[in-house]
């Protein structure tokens, strides 16, 4: 669980220039997340990493089109 954790921070501060403050309160969300992917059974590393990402994308909006600046214009 640890190395997927590690893994997505890794990856996420290389998508978004964040402060170490913002990072750590990032990394406390998707640790919380990622146990309870784990708890409920989810052992690949792999997916718990692409889990962990797009959660961490839905919370900051960069999956959704809208706050992208996309209007469909």
């Amino acid at each position: 669980m640890e190395a997927a954790i590690d893994r997505i921070m890794q990856t996420y501060d290389l998508l978004m220039n964040r402060s170490a403050a913002a990072s750590a309160e990032a990394r406390a969300k998707v640790t919380d997340y990622v146990k309870t992917l784990f708890d409920a059974g989810e052992k690949d590393t792999h997916r718990l990493t692409v889990c962990g990402l797009t959660y961490l994308r839905e919370l900051d909006g960069s999956n959704d089109p809208v706050k992208a600046g996309y209007t469909g214009l």
